[in-house]
């Protein structure tokens, strides 16, 4: 039987610009690690193209809305706001989606 509480589930597509894939990598890393670490998080993971482009994907798996608003607000206030954010790094606008999740679909 399938639950009627959803999880969220937080998927982003971003690349970099020119010369600056290390350390958008870094920053990414940084900001999932966090987010990992944040209340309601069930994981969060990010991936790099299989083709060496400087393409990234990053996903992040939570319990609720809540939750997935108080992982991105840690970020704003405390990654953003000591490095800067990763804006400047990205070629251009990130493909940001977010979809419903059964949670027996996740082991």
């Amino acid at each position: 039987m399938k639950s009627v509480n959803k999880l969220w589930m937080e998927t982003v597509v971003c690349s970099a610009r020119n010369g600056v894939d290390a350390r958008l990598t870094r920053l990414l890393e940084a900001r999932q690690e966090l987010r990992r670490r944040s209340p309601g998080c069930r994981n969060a993971w990010v991936a790099r193209s299989m083709d060496g482009q400087p393409m990234f994907l990053l996903q992040a798996v939570y319990e609720s809305e809540e939750a997935w608003h108080s992982a991105s607000k840690r970020v704003v206030d405390e990654l953003d706001e000591r490095d800067g954010g990763i804006e400047h790094l990205l070629s251009g606008p990130p493909l940001v989606g977010i979809f419903a999740l059964e949670p027996d679909d996740i082991s």
